[in-house]
């Protein structure tokens, strides 16, 4: 059986598909998408149900704390909420800066974690706070002593080093701002910044996160029979490629070990990132095959990004990943190279064999 409709997945898009659909019509076009259908690369953060009742300082753009709320963190404080609270931490723009002496701050509640939703707009300030969180263990008007370690928890969203708009040239996406904020922590402390979890392309848990809610759409439609087959569609090897790439592997070696076993899906078929209870108690593990479909209209340049000599990727292709995933050649090649989106949407309905 397959989803007639699209499922969203930040800048992506997915597809689910089974043995067999009904005739559909010309790809996504007019077709109605609901709330549940629309996964963010914050998406996933509903399952870490240990840190919703925790204080949690969130980064990014846009309305983040109401994000952060609608995702069920029930104690939120932003960058700016902190940087009103310590003038003093903010010292970079100097017309920011106090002129006199604020008074000590009191009542300000200690911060238990860190959630990085996307790149925020005064770098600046969202670095040198986020630091100051993590060095006083979420006391950031307190005195400096001994540095703590391990830090406070830290979720990451959205790992994208690069993205497409309308320049010529990609942009710097939050998977820069990662890496800015890992080298800082780096070289203050000598010590690498650790992630409780990185969520949105490539990681596992977010393709997973994706079968879980295409299940629930199939339920939702009365579908029986079970969906087999994930199509996912790009622009970046590096995010998108990659990630269905890890996940389609993912997918072969838990069918592998379940056949092998005779039980449910190992454990030690995921990595760390996949392994959330409450995914594995939801998805009926139906799912044998994530196809990667990659589109020419964004960051991907065709016969640019991925040499045609698979021995030459390690030492020509620069890899844009987050540094906690390691590179793997074979990741970065896509099952299929099209046009665009509409292109990708025919290629699954043939393969399919819908009319």
């Amino acid at each position: 059986m397959a989803l007639r409709g699209c499922l969203r997945a930040g800048r992506g898009l997915l597809r689910a598909a089974g043995p067999r659909g009904p005739p559909a019509r010309g790809g996504c076009a007019g077709a109605r998408v609901s709330p549940e259908q629309v996964i963010l690369s914050h998406s996933p953060l509903r399952l870490f149900s240990q840190f919703h009742q925790k204080c949690m300082l969130v980064a990014g753009q846009g309305p983040v704390e109401e994000n952060a709320q609608n995702l069920g963190f029930k104690h939120v404080v932003t960058i700016e909420a902190l940087r009103k609270a310590y003038p003093l931490l903010d010292m970079v723009d100097q017309s920011r800066r106090p002129k006199e002496l604020p008074p000590p701050t009191t009542g300000f509640p200690t911060i238990e974690g860190v959630i990085l939703f996307g790149e925020p707009v005064r770098w600046e300030t969202s670095l040198q706070l986020i630091t100051d969180v993590l060095l006083s263990n979420g006391n950031p008007g307190a005195e400096l002593r001994d540095i703590p370690y391990p830090h406070l928890p830290v979720l990451a969203c959205n790992m994208d080093l690069l993205w497409m708009a309308e320049a010529k040239m990609p942009r710097f996406g939050h998977g820069t701002f990662l890496l800015c904020l890992e080298n800082i922590y780096k070289k203050v402390t000598g010590r690498e910044l650790k992630y409780e979890a990185l969520i949105g392309k490539p990681s596992t848990v977010t393709y997973r996160y994706a079968e879980y809610l295409i299940q629930q759409q199939a339920e939702k439609q009365g579908w029986k029979s079970p969906i087999r087959r994930l199509y996912a569609v790009g622009d970046n090897p590096m995010s998108d490629i990659y990630g269905a790439n890890l996940y389609n592997n993912y997918l072969k070696s838990a069918h592998q070990n379940q056949v092998q076993a005779g039980v449910k899906r190992s454990p030690q078929a995921a990595s760390p990132q996949t392994e959330d209870l409450e995914l594995r108690k939801e998805c009926n593990n139906s799912v044998e095959s994530c196809e990667s479909i990659l589109v020419c209209t964004g960051v991907y340049r065709h016969n640019a990004d991925v040499p045609s000599k698979t021995e030459e990727c390690m030492t020509e292709t620069v890899f844009h990943g987050h540094r906690d995933f390691c590179f793997d050649p074979s990741l970065v090649e896509a099952s299929y190279i099209v046009q665009d989106v509409n292109d990708a949407v025919q290629l699954a309905f043939k393969k399919e064999n819908w009319s």
